[in-house]
């Protein structure tokens, strides 16, 4: 999957689940995968065509799940709310529990419908490879090795060039095979940082709509609180009583709740305002990650240069070694005229020497 020549994985169905793991040392308990409630999606791979269980949470943006759907899988739900599903590669079995069992079913049915996409796209590269093979097989053969004046005489060639197309090759496959891991996990962190950064954009902007609308109550009940404390202060100069001492009274306490009000809004302000910085700190996480992404896309065509390189040297090893077999051809040829040649000569001097 090489990034100037792909399309990244899409989503195809998303469900919030509580993410569980069985105990490796006893495989009888579950262990939590997740404090929380967290996203699983299924992610569909057109490149590769391959189906994936995908799921990220934790304060280190890590992957939870990271399974690939084979079409031996099968979710089995346990109970209600609760399904299970084991992952051979992983060596492991995932359970998810829902907060509803239409969501349980719901999971249930696309799993269903992911495995069978999953078959059928195996068929179809086995129906592929087996096309190539017969391809392979229809193909003329390399020419057997010559023998020079009877079978005693037989020409071997050297395999050192076989073994080292044979190490180069593997040493190719290891390249793509570490930059490929290394870009799903950068994916699978883009991936939970873009949808965290979309809710925290929408939070931010909910509360900067409501600090708006804060902002001018505050300024209203300000307003108020200097009217009622000047209609305090004239009825403290009057120095009336009688009714102005219950009036009095009223407005003190009206006085009071407008500033526990005062109060209970800065507040609120004070705990957005703390959430605006962890949007900040949320939005330099996903630059760093983009970064770190650039770069490894950066490392994935360095990779596709050398093996570019690597492939060029192959080809003219290959080539030389085509040149190498000719020349030896033609030196044979040669031997075996210069071989005919002396034994015409021989017998030639056989029948002088009987003469």
């Amino acid at each position: 999957m090489y990034p100037h020549h792909r399309e990244r994985e899409q989503p195809i169905f998303s469900a919030r689940a509580h993410v569980f793991q069985i105990d490796p040392a006893t495989k009888r308990n579950w262990i939590p995968a997740s404090k929380h409630a967290v996203t699983v999606s299924f992610f569909y791979d057109a490149n590769r065509n391959v189906y994936r269980i995908i799921s990220v949470g934790g304060t280190k943006v890590r992957a939870i799940i990271n399974c690939s759907v084979t079409p031996s899988m099968t979710f089995t739900k346990t109970s209600q709310k609760f399904g299970q599903w084991a992952d051979s590669r992983a060596n492991t079995v995932y359970g998810l529990g829902f907060a509803t069992e239409q969501q349980l079913h719901q999971f249930a049915e696309k799993f269903k419908e992911v495995k069978d996409a999953a078959r059928l796209a195996r068929e179809k590269s086995q129906d592929k490879e087996l096309v190539n093979t017969a391809l392979t097989i229809a193909a003329p053969q390399s020419p057997p090795v010559m023998c020079v004046n009877g079978p005693e005489d037989k020409l071997f060639r050297s395999q050192s060039a076989d073994i080292t197309l044979s190490s180069e090759k593997e040493r190719i496959k290891k390249m793509l095979s570490e930059g490929s891991i290394c870009e799903m996990n950068l994916e699978a962190e883009l991936f939970t940082l873009q949808d965290s950064n979309s809710k925290l954009v929408a939070a931010l902007h909910e509360a900067n709509a409501n600090v708006e609308q804060w902002k001018k109550q505050l300024a209203a009940y300000q307003e108020e609180t200097e009217r009622l404390r000047d209609q305090v202060a004239e009825l403290e100069a009057h120095g009336g009583h009688g009714p102005s001492d219950l009036l009095k009274d009223e407005l003190t306490q009206s006085l009071e709740e407008l500033e526990s009000l005062l109060k209970a809004k800065d507040e609120e302000i004070h705990i957005l305002q703390s959430k605006k910085v962890e949007y900040h700190e949320m939005e330099h996480d996903r630059d760093e990650a983009i970064r770190r992404l650039r770069e490894m896309e950066m490392r994935n065509s360095e990779l596709e240069r050398r093996i570019q390189n690597s492939e060029q040297n192959l080809n003219n090893s290959l080539e030389d070694r085509d040149r190498m077999d000719s020349e030896i051809q033609r030196a044979i040829e040669i031997l075996d005229i210069k071989i005919f040649d002396l034994n015409d000569l021989r017998q030639s001097l056989v029948k002088l020497i009987d003469k």
